[in-house]
């Protein structure tokens, strides 16, 4: 049975090895009986193709990474202005309006750095060039359950904890809406002050209370990670304008290419194909006895060289067929 098996495996690579060298026969003999000129074009599409090929892989790598670096570049601006927002607003704001938020019976969320912050940030995106970016102080215990970090918000905000020379974390994520790509800070509490709002419910002013209530939003420490300040942005906003650059240079690329081949095809045919051509009639024509005919050509060239020795050859062949005639007269 073993034995059965092999032979018929045997015998089926060597079916397959006929049908590749038939194949491959087949596909010699179309290629010779191709004419110099298909063959040149062929070469040059071949070799165009994948020229093509290599170096629209590499400009459509280079044009991502030039519109991930222009989107964080932007991303990066808008985060240092949002820090001066909330910088703005703890230290000229907040003092400003301490004595009324005292009486107050609800928050007054302005004097909120976060929340003047997002506000702003709302504002920012109805400007054209931002209006698909989100902004989003994300924080596993946020006093405003609109900032909650959800489980791949909340995984930044551990890493950043964990490692506190991390300074910024870039990628892409899934949303329900599609993918999208991000740029995150870590948000820390970097003075005593910041806790008044958020150490204990006890500490904290009633009207806060009384907006966001007692369960979220306390037991910050001071210096520790509580949120991760980030940006996000539609993936196909990050690689529209690249793939439209893409599409520009390749197609500049093709037209380049084709009008390259009908040059050097018109070429060929003036200066090699059609000459060599004549040159194949007359050496018909003289292979037949029609001794009139002639290799003329006036270039100094190759071919014109090979011209020259052909009708050396055929004068040759002249004198030979004289002299043979003389003798068998």
């Amino acid at each position: 049975m073993i034995a059965l098996l092999i032979f018929g495996w045997t015998v089926d690579i060597d079916r397959q090895d006929n049908r590749t060298v038939s194949e491959r026969n087949r596909v010699d003999a179309m290629l010779k009986n191709l004419k110099l000129g298909t063959k040149f074009s062929l070469i040059l599409i071949l070799i165009f193709v994948g020229a093509l090929a290599i170096s629209g892989s590499i400009l459509s790598l280079v044009l991502q990474q030039r519109a991930q670096d222009e989107v964080t570049s932007k991303a990066d601006v808008l985060l240092e202005t949002m820090n001066s927002v909330r910088n703005y607003t703890n230290n000229r704001v907040k003092p400003l309006l301490a004595s009324k938020a005292a009486t107050e019976p609800t928050f007054i969320s302005e004097t909120a750095s976060g929340f003047a912050a997002t506000e702003i940030f709302e504002g920012v995106r109805k400007n054209g060039k931002y209006n698909n970016f989100l902004y989003k102080e994300a924080a596993p215990n946020p006093t405003n359950l609109r900032d909650k970090a959800d489980d791949f918000e909340a995984a930044l905000v551990s890493r950043f904890t964990a490692d506190s020379s991390l300074k910024e974390l870039t990628g892409f994520r899934s949303l329900p809406g599609g993918d999208v790509f991000f740029i995150s800070r870590p948000l820390r509490i970097p003075e005593k002050s910041c806790l008044q709002c958020h150490s204990t419910p006890a500490a904290a002013p009633k009207s806060l209370l009384t907006t966001y209530g007692s369960e979220n939003g306390f037991n910050w420490k001071l210096g520790a990670v509580v949120a991760a300040q980030t940006i996000s942005v539609p993936v196909d906003e990050v690689y529209a304008s690249a793939w439209r650059s893409w599409s520009f240079v390749m197609g500049a690329l093709v037209a380049v290419f084709v009008l390259l081949l009908l040059v050097v095809n018109s070429l060929l045919k003036r200066s090699v194909i059609r000459r060599i051509g004549r040159m194949a009639v007359t050496a018909d024509a003289v292979s037949t006895g029609q001794m009139e005919a002639s290799f003329s050509e006036d270039s100094t060239d190759e071919i014109g060289t090979l011209a020259t020795a052909f009708n050396r050859m055929k004068a040759s062949l002249e004198i030979a067929l004289k002299l043979l005639n003389q003798q068998t007269r």
